[in-house]
């Protein structure tokens, strides 16, 4: 299977859900850090247990020991001393398990981004952002409910449980069983209930990805927005997310509501039966009012475990849902780190070289894949300045995807330095190249902060003579903070050809080998790019360019250019050979006024 090939099952617009089921054992790799802490707290839990157990004991004894005008001081010290302790116990218990369900968060958190960005770009190419984002926040948020409401508590609890039912076996069998067979229909009807809570929260979860995804989407183009008046029509479209996302939450809450009334209709009429049955039990001398206070108490001690266990069974089925869509994208493949050779620098005077090169992207199943590249050969020669042109959608992009090695080609082979690309890390490889996009991002930060981007150690000495070889000085003198500036969400408080002239500076900054520029003056204006030309000649000495422009003004003086139309070289050339020879050529440059 191609690394690019895209899954047409798991569209993010789908309705339904379609991704991974998680079961309990896929937390644990999130709990392996914690273990520590997990073991003490479950440790905590049997002790609490056992001190809520020991309370009704006592409690019988000293019933009876009223009865018989005993001294009663030293039995109720120690249900003093029992209840205490058991609240410090708990207490801790809980501080323990929510700092452990923060630190689940935290790690799921790390081990999300991290693989989010080791991901292959073509799962960027048909995922919402948005819907990645909520995954970061919201649904490993859900996880902290599987520890802070009641896993472990809920281990402990069974152990309490079963304490107070050997308990009551040994007091009245009779009541027990009575008492159990009440509440084994509640459980049953629960766990029923649960299973439909986890898939709806799954569900809900989608709806928030889905509504995160279309807020992030207004925001980021909000003035296109503002100046197509459209402000209306983009609320409206995420109300109906919101309100999506709402009716979803409202089918939780609505199974939710089943378990509550279950569980206390099960501890209500355990109760009311226990109470009837033992009253009765007591009048007949069959037992003891000690007995059956004490019996009573346990009863508590019985549902109450049993109730928190309800309660973390729904939470615990939500939190399942949330980690299945985690588990989706845990589960995908990182980027493939690639070979493990080193390029030899400089040993080949062909720098770049393309092979009988096709490239179509990955289509759903039986459609027709349509050709980006087809048979592409060319040499890129080393130390040269080369341009690529053509119409739009002739393949000049994808060109610069498969240098990065951000695709595969269908066919054929890249090489560098006369070794396929393939042979290389992915690291190494890019290690080689300084890459300008077409829509020149900015990372919202400071001048600085997108600098380091490039290369990490620089100083600011640095870092501020690079901004001048992009004449970019004026922007440092425009704020009193320097290299400190902010540059504002998607560079928003630089202009489109300031934009383009940092991306440049950012790339220069890790002195490549081969510079790979796409549309990297299409922003600049007249005096500006003439800069920028003489910027990237002071820097272009010994060093491979590669230049997509659609102006053909800025790679008239290229060694060599290329023309490119539908996937297709249709000529190679000097500037005045292509006019005379390449008839595409010749209509750019006329409309361009060249010729």
């Amino acid at each position: 299977m191609s690394e690019y090939y895209q899954d047409p099952t798991q569209n993010p617009k789908s309705r339904e859900y379609r991704g991974p089921r998680a079961k309990l054992k896929d937390l644990l790799p999130y709990l392996a850090d914690h273990k520590k802490t997990l073991i003490l707290a479950l440790v905590l839990s049997i002790i609490g247990s056992l001190l809520a157990l020991g309370q009704p004991l006592l409690i019988g004894q000293l019933i009876t020991a009223v009865q018989e005008n005993l001294d009663t001081t030293l039995l109720a010290s120690l249900i003093v001393g029992l209840v205490i302790t058991s609240a410090l116990v708990n207490g801790f218990q809980y501080y323990l398990l929510y700092k452990t369900g923060e630190g689940v968060v935290l790690t799921t958190r790390k081990a999300l981004v991290a693989r989010m960005l080791r991901l292959p770009i073509w799962q960027y190419d048909r995922r919402r952002i948005g819907d990645l984002v909520s995954r970061v926040g919201s649904d490993s948020t859900l996880l902290k409910a599987v520890l802070t409401q009641g896993l472990v508590d809920a281990l402990g609890g069974i152990l309490q449980f079963a304490g107070a039912i050997i308990v009551m076996a040994f007091i009245d069998p009779l009541l027990l069983g009575t008492t159990l067979l009440v509440v084994f229909v509640a459980v049953g009807a629960i766990a029923l209930t649960g299973r439909r809570i986890r898939s709806a929260t799954t569900k809900a979860q989608m709806r928030v990805g889905e509504m995160s995804a279309a807020v992030e989407r207004a925001l980021s183009a909000i003035r296109t927005i503002k100046a197509s008046r459209a402000e209306l029509r983009e609320t409206e479209e995420i109300h109906k997310d919101a309100e999506a996302a709402y009716d979803q939450g409202l089918s939780i809450a609505r199974l939710s509501a089943i378990v509550s009334p279950i569980a206390q209709v099960a501890f209500n009429s355990a109760f009311i039966i226990v109470l009837g049955l033992g009253g009765l039990r007591v009048a007949t001398g069959a037992t003891t009012i000690a007995s059956l206070v004490t019996f009573v108490i346990l009863l508590f001690f019985m549902i109450g475990p049993l109730i928190s266990a309800f309660g973390a069974y729904t939470s615990v089925m939500g939190a399942l849902g949330a980690l299945a869509r985690i588990k989706e994208i845990m589960d995908l493949d990182e980027e493939e780190s690639g070979g493990d050779k080193l390029p030899r620098k400089g040993t080949n005077n062909t720098a770049i070289e393309f092979r009988d090169v096709e490239f179509h992207y990955a289509t759903e199943e039986g459609e027709e894949p349509q050709p980006i590249l087809k048979q592409l050969n060319l040499k890129i020669a080393r130390g040269s300045r080369v341009a690529l042109v053509g119409p739009s959608g002739a393949g000049k992009s994808t060109v610069f995807s498969l240098i990065e090695r951000f695709y595969e080609p269908t066919k054929g082979q890249i090489l560098l330095d006369g070794q396929p690309v393939t042979e290389f890390s992915r690291d190494s490889l890019r290690q080689q190249l300084g890459y300008v996009e077409q829509d020149a991002p900015v990372l919202a930060g400071s001048l600085k902060d997108n600098l380091l981007l490039g290369k990490a150690d620089a100083t600011d000495e640095e870092l501020e003579a690079v901004l001048k070889k992009v004449n970019l000085a004026e922007v440092l003198k425009r704020d009193t903070k320097g290299l400190a500036a902010e540059v504002g969400e998607n560079g928003i408080m630089l202009s489109g050809g300031e934009r383009q002239r940092l991306a440049i500076a950012r790339a220069l900054l890790a002195s490549p080998e081969i510079l790979l520029l796409d549309e990297s003056t299409s922003a600049l204006d007249g005096p500006n790019e003439q800069r920028m030309r003489e910027a990237i000649d002071a820097v272009a000495h010994d060093r491979t360019l590669l230049i997509i422009a659609h102006r053909l003004s800025t790679v008239v003086d290229s060694d060599q250019i290329i023309v490119l139309e539908h996937g297709e070289i249709v000529g190679v050339g000097t500037h005045s050979e292509l006019v005379k020879s390449t008839p595409l050529y010749t209509d750019l440059a006329k409309h361009q006024l060249l010729v």
